[in-house]
């Protein structure tokens, strides 16, 4: 197993990290700089089952959501119908624990954007990291499926674990995914795209 690079650095000092499942083929990296969302309109096609995007150090412009929406039409609407569950645990820098299912973040057949990791911080060094799976974007026989695994150090100076599973209830191939905060831009941070091979 090891990481396959089709030729462009992927991170800042040029290294690749192994210990995955699979090989993941590198296929391209989006950087915001105050910007309203991260479009990946290329790259999600049927080369690969299974899809990745790692998200480092996802920085808000205002406290808020992140979120995302799929598209079947190259990115022209993100309103594709979503089934999801969410739960979370979290632990305050003054010590309170919580943990449970968040009815706030779930989605029940909706083509509204859906929240990966909520009340995301905007202090200078508060940031959201996590990954997202999308498996079998291509196909026009079943469902799409997601989860999520995200942290963040939030706007309540917690450490949220958030997790997130659903599906895009289509059958016809996604082939873009729109990434944005639900008020504000995304100040700075990075998304990189990876197909498992």
């Amino acid at each position: 197993m090891g990481l396959i690079s089709n030729g462009t650095t992927i991170f800042d000092n040029g290294s690749m990290a192994s210990g995955f499942g699979g090989n993941l083929i590198f296929i391209s990296k989006a950087t915001a700089s105050s910007s309203a969302s991260i479009e990946f309109t290329s790259g999600i096609d049927s080369t690969y089952k299974e899809y990745v995007f790692y998200f480092v150090n996802i920085h808000p412009a205002t406290d808020g959501t992140f979120d995302f929406n799929l598209s079947t039409d190259n990115g022209s609407n993100y309103n594709v119908t979503k089934t999801s569950t969410a739960f979370r645990s979290i632990h305050s820098e003054s010590d309170t624990t919580s943990f449970g299912y968040r009815t706030i973040v779930d989605l029940a057949q909706s083509t509204s954007f859906q929240q990966l990791h909520n009340n995301v911080g905007s202090d200078s060094d508060q940031t959201v990291v996590g990954e997202m799976h999308l498996f079998n974007p291509s196909s026009t026989t079943f469902v799409k499926h997601f989860l999520a695994r995200m942290q963040s150090y939030s706007a309540d100076d917690y450490s949220q674990d958030y997790f997130i599973a659903g599906y895009g209830n289509t059958t016809s191939p996604i082939n873009a995914i729109k990434f944005q905060m639900n008020s504000g831009n995304i100040d700075a941070g990075q998304i990189l795209l990876f197909g498992v091979n």
